[in-house]
């Protein structure tokens, strides 16, 4: 691993310049796989749990 400030951040550069270029459809395909990921990670919840923290919106005051 190196230590080189100056690399590090042309390689963060050239990745953003790659990511930009790809198409719209490749990056919604990686988007997804995060998002699988992620929830394989965390894991998913149970829809009762989700139920749990679910709360009602108050209601819009109208006026007359």
């Amino acid at each position: 691993m190196s230590l080189d400030l100056r690399k590090i951040l042309e390689s963060k550069r050239a990745l953003r310049r790659d990511l930009a270029a790809r198409p719209v459809a490749e990056k919604l395909r990686m988007l997804d796989a995060l998002r699988e990921r992620e929830l394989a990670i965390r894991g998913r919840p149970h829809p009762a749990d989700v139920a749990a923290f679910h709360e009602e919106s108050a209601p819009y005051r109208r006026k007359q």
